[in-house]
């Protein structure tokens, strides 16, 4: 089908499986949106007219505007037909900050499990306007952020990365930021950008912001599978690979070591670009290498303070080659000129103090025992955790839907993230639901909230 200009053959002539036709028309339809050749607000052709351009039948294209739909690309107005979305301003919407409703159990949203950093804030704040840097406070800072708190950081990374170096570590407002950055620094419009097929929904609305094409690809119970994404460099040409080797975002996975080398290799054989994502790794007692350490030159490191001390800090980091560092440092003066230096300062003095540890430390063994409870209380069901992780993964049983599921947990005053946000590449979403469990306040909310839970999987819907 050269009409949708997408070629599905292997780098040696030989032929390769093909999606279905209907994705491959979702798919050509997207890079046009993609490349600015369809803007918001255009309609596109009736599925009858359509049908006849690609040689289909009707229910082919409805599928593949079903997909584009799901995808937050397009929808059908009363009137109009089916209209691009402007996905830049609209789409990727998703709660960040937890519900205060009276009521409710808000676990769907990833935060610390304990007070920590409030306690080690107070013992900071005091000392703040004795401190030598405290000053600067009034004055711009560099774009790649104050070197204090780059030569702070990157000590405190070397637990993860052993050769972190402040000269290329920079600082965002929080690892988003830092991603959203980077991305701008490395891509544009149109790039193909790799990740497992469910992924943190935060890259999702980057990509979709930005223009970037995202390809899901199928996982195990280890991580991204490499064959698929060999497939996908011969395939696609991505401009970069993206990957969670920690307790993967929403899966719960956490990478062995083979299979951080196998995906290592393959991204060196085709020279794309790694995005590590490893905000979780400081929560995991025994760490595989970092892609950071295999593959220093090919990787960007993305790190922070968000998971494992508090989001309200809003610090993160971006660990670069040598040979991006411009690009990037340029990427953040754009963005945002530089961070708040009063944040600077406080996480610079938490992590010179050595409070940062301390918290992480008192997470950790807070998560132990949440997640040793939700293992026992959900027993029996296909659940996916990890002692350390702040998160679990629960596939639902056939008779429910997780977005039936998850509608079901919140009349009932509980609040859980269904598969969709995370899926990207597949026809229909894991039948899953995310469950925060550090999002919960105590450990008794966090029982009464697991038990509702339980109690809707044992009972079929209505």
């Amino acid at each position: 089908m050269e009409e949708l200009g997408i070629s599905f053959r292997s780098g040696l002539g030989e032929p390769i499986a093909e999606p279905p036709i209907y994705r491959r028309i979702a798919d050509s339809i997207a890079a046009r949106i993609a490349r600015g050749e369809l803007e918001p607000g255009d309609r596109l052709p009736n599925h009858r007219d359509l049908a006849t351009e690609f040689k289909v039948n009707v229910t082919t294209i409805t599928r593949a505007f079903h997909t584009l739909k799901r995808r937050g690309l397009v929808e059908t107005r009363p009137g109009r037909g089916t209209v691009i979305l402007d996905f830049r301003n609209g789409a990727g919407r998703f709660q960040s900050n937890p519900s205060d409703e009276r009521g409710v159990t808000d676990l769907s949203v990833n935060r610390p499990a304990t007070a920590g950093y409030l306690d080690a804030l107070a013992d900071v704040m005091p000392r703040l306007a004795r401190d030598r840097r405290y000053a600067s406070l009034k004055d711009y800072q560099p774009a790649e952020g104050p070197i204090w708190l780059r030569e702070a950081a990157a000590l405190w990374m070397k637990s993860t990365v052993p050769g972190a170096d402040a000269s290329s570590l920079f600082v965002g407002m929080g690892a988003q930021h830092a991603l959203a950055c980077v991305l701008a620094s490395v891509s544009r419009p149109g790039d193909v950008v790799i990740a497992d097929e469910v992924t943190y929904m935060g890259l999702v609305a980057i990509c979709r912001a930005r223009g970037l094409i995202l390809r899901g690809l199928p996982m195990d119970e280890h991580g991204m599978r490499p064959d698929a994404f060999d497939e996908a460099c011969l395939r696609w040409q991505p401009r970069l690979v993206f990957v969670m080797p920690s307790l993967h975002n929403p899966a719960a996975i956490s990478m062995p070591e083979a299979r951080r080398r196998a995906l290592a290799t393959i991204a060196r054989r085709h020279n794309v670009l790694i995005l590590e994502d490893d905000v979780y790794a400081p929560l995991v007692e025994e760490r595989a290498p970092a892609f950071a350490v295999l593959e220093p030159e090919l990787t960007v490191h993305i790190a922070g303070l968000s998971k494992c001390v508090a989001p309200g800090l809003r610090i993160g980091f971006a660990l670069t080659p040598r040979a991006l560092a411009a690009d990037v440092v340029a990427a953040f003066r754009v963005d945002c000129w530089n961070i708040c230096p009063l944040s600077a300062l406080t996480a610079t003095m938490l992590l010179e103090a050595g409070a940062v540890e301390t918290i992480i430390e008192s997470q950790k063994q807070e998560l132990f025992e949440r997640q040793a409870l939700t293992s026992a209380m959900l027993a029996g069901y296909a659940l996916r955790n990890h002692p350390a992780s702040p998160h679990a993964w629960l596939t639902l049983p056939e008779s429910w839907r997780d977005r039936d599921f998850a509608q079901a947990c919140a009349e009932r005053g509980v609040m859980v993230m269904r598969a969709d946000p995370f899926s990207i590449g597949r026809d229909e979403p894991p039948n899953a639901v995310r469950i925060n469990i550090a999002a919960a306040r105590t450990r008794d909310d966090l029982r009464a909230a697991l038990g509702t839970v339980l109690e809707l999987l044992g009972a079929p819907p209505q």
